[in-house]
């Protein structure tokens, strides 16, 4: 009744930017206009890069955008992400860093230490996978901030496979000739909500996933990154 859960494709603007590219938040304009949701505009609550994948989730009533924009507003809706970096991953680590954001180049720095104008940045990741030069990492965001897993990780001397902004052009170059890749691999897979009351009193600590991208998929299993256990995908 008040919100949409929508799995996005790599390659679709979450948003309408400059570029008149048709966006997800179009989309959900039109499939609430088909369908006679006529109460609010629907509009995203939680933002994805145009080459991340995953779920999202938008408001569809007027309570629906108030109560889910507080949520994510608060940090109390857990986003959990899966991806594939560079080098063999062990264990589970929680980082920290100061993000500064370069709205000219459409681009962040990560740094150890607290710059001018820079916002403190946590990371949570898990190994769940990994082979002699690669690991698919499950990934929480602590904050939320613009590119912060491509940057963050890469800052570590992690990043993402086929990321081409934050990444590394050899580690980049190997999954373009092997498997066409032209995109960061990564999927934003579960959102889970809290306990919740009122309007959304339905969504209480209620989880929603979405499945990982044929292309991504393919590359797991390639790699024999699927083969291990899952257990920390819980």
């Amino acid at each position: 009744e008040h919100i949409l859960i929508v799995d996005k494709p790599a390659g679709i603007l979450t948003q309408s930017d400059n570029s008149n590219e048709s966006s997800l938040n179009d989309a959900l304009l039109d499939y609430c206009h088909y369908n006679n949701h006529s109460t609010a505009k629907p509009s995203v609550c939680n933002r994805l890069d145009k080459n991340t994948s995953g779920v999202i989730a938008a408001g569809k009533s007027l309570a629906g955008l108030q109560e889910l924009s507080t949520l994510f507003h608060d940090r109390t809706v857990h986003k959990d992400y899966l991806c594939i970096v560079k080098g063999k991953l062990t264990r589970s680590r929680h980082i920290r860093g100061y993000l500064h954001k370069n709205a000219n180049l459409n681009k962040v720095s990560v740094s150890p230490t607290k710059e001018k104008d820079a916002q403190p940045i946590e990371t949570q990741y898990t190994p769940i996978c990994n082979n002699e030069h690669a690991t698919l990492l499950k990934v929480q965001l602590i904050t939320g901030r613009t590119h912060q897993i491509r940057a963050h990780l890469a800052s570590e001397g992690h990043p993402l496979a086929g990321d081409a902004k934050y990444g590394s052009q050899e580690f980049n170059r190997y999954f373009r000739d092997h498997y066409g890749l032209k995109h960061q691999l990564l999927h934003a897979y579960r959102l889970t909500f809290p306990e919740l009351e009122g309007k959304l009193h339905n969504l209480s600590e209620k989880h929603f996933e979405a499945v990982l991208p044929v292309q991504f998929q393919h590359i797991l299993k390639e790699e024999h990154l699927e083969e291990c256990s899952y257990e920390n995908l819980e």
